[in-house]
């Protein structure tokens, strides 16, 4: 076997062995050529035949050279993946000629051949592409509002077929400052540095890597005019800002091979004045939040260990007897991981058709990992605890599947429910997940309204007859490469970073058509996910620079107009943090739109890694955990009012709840020296400590008077005080204008 595909598996950021790279080549560029190949095939060589735009053909023959062979951009993180990770070791052998620069508009045909250890000879069939080049392009990106794109900068990669992409530059004046882009986890700031926006798992160390769950192609220009940016355009897109030309930022961007209209391939809109107003034109034109209940403000729990029924009301027991107010657990390992839609043990006759099952449908064993679903729900609703449970946008075909999953597999590839792929022979096939996590899965073409529907209708009984409350939305990022194809016509270099936005919308719908709130809770999404649920930042380990990477990540995303944000306080993964980290990490987290704890699988060995306050307590020895975490729950409870009319009024004019400071202080260059600050709401300013080993820290306050939360004292803006901080303490400061109505929220009882 030699296996080479032109254009990879899709991942984003690395190049498989197997693909051409570029993809596309461009003049002026190298082009590395790869195949991989099975055991016993040696002396690989690659035949080409170059056509140059004089009609000139030049064959050659190159000879690879062997390298090993990975796919998929797999790197061993030793965490949830690894045993899928495991399977490298049986990778095939790789091999790989890189030509020189291509020149522009010419036309390369090429194979592969081996020769195998019988005496015979491998050949692969012929492929083609063409070299593209830039040339100037005026007319292809069409400007709404004030234009400030600089002239005569705009440029079309062509390849003599098709457009590929567009590119074109912005001025920045001396004291702009540009930030944004989405969910974005290493700056608030990102002048002087690049960044692109396209949907990826990052799998912990979101910061370091600066590659994110949820992107946006929007972002603010601060400190001068005032005035923002939106290309509208679910491709992938690329930005230098201020790093190759600190006057310039750079913009290029993937275009389909069809204009828009005209010739126009690309849309640019241009929102003018404060951070607020930029925000609230962006909003308008890609939808934002809707407002959900205020048991949204409570603490969120959960745990990947917490698989059994015995295991959820446990812990829910020991907040009751802790006195630790919970207000909804997220139940992770609740279903067989076949269907994703029946319950682990549960006893039933699957559907041949693969059509929906209702609650009577299905027998719960006494001794089973679930007994009584319902009840469990019903409960944790007379102890005033909602229910979410997780899901995952894939039907699993590893290990073969069975029963219900089988039936599932087969009605979805008969009734063309799934997103495809081009076969090497050109033909549609089902795609494959082409991920690490469910490799080779099928994939439910959410953003299809039949298709949504019958995958959202085997999910109807857990909400209208189990009395589910929400579902958490996990795995938006799984629709990898180009040459997808969707139901609605999109390719996947459109349509694969929409698919996170209609996956929460899909889940949304379901849950408003029985009548209750479009509780999703997301990691991944897009333009457009604004208007769909809450979000989590994803996979972190516990570690200080993940607490403050958490942090960037939600004053980013709430600048792009994600309202209902938070993160798994303390981290979720690797070593049970400190009993420092923690705290510090759970006192932020009451100042955040959502607080919720979480603990990824351990495989049940001992000590237990939750991350609950008694198993912090448990492991560190420190009897003070819990009775500080109970204090700083207490205070979310108290906080609860406050946010849900904070929420309601961000929905109303724009400015968001989590609010980065330089929203309100335009002018004031100092804040930008303190980024991890925010306002939440418009009276409250939180400075959490990020340091570890601190007991006093240093805030800044922005104009106006304040009051010390904790002591009552007032201060001047525009200028830093150094508070204490204890571990049951996180720096707050009212507006002075708002103390008499705030203070009881600040004051503790024993």
């Amino acid at each position: 076997m030699i296996r080479h595909k032109p254009l990879g598996s899709g991942h984003p950021y690395v190049d498989d062995t197997e693909q051409r790279s570029p993809s596309h080549p461009v003049a002026g560029e190298p082009v590395t050529l790869g195949v991989r190949t099975s055991p016993g095939l040696s002396d690989v060589a690659c035949e080409l035949e170059v056509t140059d735009s004089n009609g000139t053909v030049t064959k050659t023959t190159e000879n690879l050279t062997r390298v090993p062979a990975a796919s998929r951009g797999q790197v061993i993180d030793g965490g949830h993946l690894a045993s899928a990770q495991a399977k490298l070791a049986r990778s095939a052998s790789g091999w790989q000629v890189t030509l020189g620069p291509a020149q522009a508009r010419t036309t390369c045909r090429y194979r592969f051949t081996a020769r195998s250890s019988s005496g015979g000879e491998e050949t692969t069939r012929w492929f083609t592409y063409s070299t593209a080049s830039w040339s100037p392009a005026s007319q292809a990106l069409s400007v709404t509002g004030r234009d400030r794109v600089v002239p005569e900068s705009v440029e079309v990669l062509h390849d003599g077929v098709r457009p590929l992409r567009i590119r074109f530059s912005l001025p920045l004046d001396r004291n702009e400052r540009v930030t944004g882009f989405g969910e974005r986890f290493d700056a608030l700031e990102h002048r002087g540095t690049t960044l692109d926006a396209v949907v990826f798992e990052q799998y912990k160390s979101q910061g370091a890597n600066r590659k994110t769950y949820l992107p946006m192609p929007f972002a603010h220009v601060v400190g001068g005019d005032g005035w923002g940016f939106h290309l509208e355009t679910s491709r992938r897109t690329w930005y230098d800002i201020g790093a190759s030309d600190k006057d310039r930022l750079l913009i290029e961007a993937e275009v389909g091979p069809e204009p828009l209209t005209g010739d126009t391939l690309l849309n640019l809109r241009f929102f003018d004045g404060t951070p607020t107003t930029v925000l609230k034109s962006f909003l308008s034109t890609t939808g934002s939040a809707k407002e959900l209940p205020d048991w949204v403000f409570k603490l969120w729990a959960s745990g990947n260990e917490w698989n059994t029924q015995a295991e959820v009301m446990r812990q829910m027991d020991l907040h009751r007897e802790t006195r630790i107010p919970v207000g909804s657990v997220v139940i992770e390992a609740w279903s067989d991981e076949a269907t994703f839609t029946a319950f682990r043990d549960a006893e039933y006759e699957p559907t041949p058709d693969g059509s929906p099952h209702r609650l009577s449908d299905f027998t719960f064993p006494e001794h089973g990992a679930w007994p009584d679903p319902k009840a469990m729900v019903d409960d944790l609703h007379a102890r005033d605890i909602r229910v979410v449970l997780w899901q995952i946008p894939l039907i699993k075909m590893r290990p073969h599947p069975q029963g219900q999953a089988r039936f599932d597999a087969e009605a979805a590839i008969r009734e063309g429910r799934l997103i495809q792929e081009e076969a090497p022979d050109g033909h549609l096939r089902p795609y494959r997940n082409r991920g690490w996590w469910f490799p080779l899965s099928l994939m439910p073409d959410l953003t299809d309204p039949e298709a949504s529907r019958w995958w959202t209708e085997k999910r109807r009984y857990l909400v209208e007859e189990v009395g589910i409350d929400g579902f958490k939305t996990d795995g938006g990022e799984h629709a990898w490469g180009e040459e997808l194809h969707y139901l609605n016509g999109k390719r996947g270099d459109e349509g694969n970073n929409l698919f996170p936005v209609a996956y929460a919308k899909a889940y949304g719908d379901l849950l408003e058509s029985a009548g209750k709130a479009p509780i999703t809770f997301s990691r991944a999404g897009f333009t457009g996910s604004q208007a769909h649920g809450a979000f989590w930042a994803g996979d972190e380990n516990s570690t200080w620079d993940a607490f403050r990477w958490s942090l960037f990540a939600g004053l980013s995303a709430s600048a792009c107009g994600v309202l209902y944000w938070g993160w798994d306080f303390a981290g979720f993964s690797g070593d049970v943090p400190s009993v420092e980290l923690y705290l510090r990490s759970a006192a932020a987290a009451a100042f955040v739109p959502i607080m919720q704890y979480h603990s990824e699988f351990n495989h049940h060995r001992k000590p237990s890694r939750d991350r609950t306050p008694w198993n912090i307590q448990a492991t560190s020895g420190d009897h003070s955990v819990i009775p500080t975490f109970r204090e700083l729950v207490e205070l979310r409870e108290r906080l609860i009012p406050y946010l849900a009319q904070q929420a309601g009024r961000a929905i109303d004019t724009g400015a968001p709840l989590m609010r980065p400071l330089y929203f309100d202080n335009i002018e004031d260059q100092e804040v930008w020296e303190h980024p991890l600050q925010w306002m939440l709401g418009e009276d409250l300013l939180v400075a959490p400590v990020t340091e570890e080993g601190a007991r006093t820290w240093t805030a800044y306050l922005p104009k106006g008077e304040w009051v010390d939360a904790w002591t009552g004292e007032t201060h001047s803006g525009q200028r830093t005080v150094k508070v204490p901080a204890p571990l049951n303490r996180i720096p707050i400061f009212v507006r002075a204008a708002a103390w008499n109505n705030m203070k009881d929220i600040f004051t503790t009882t024993d």
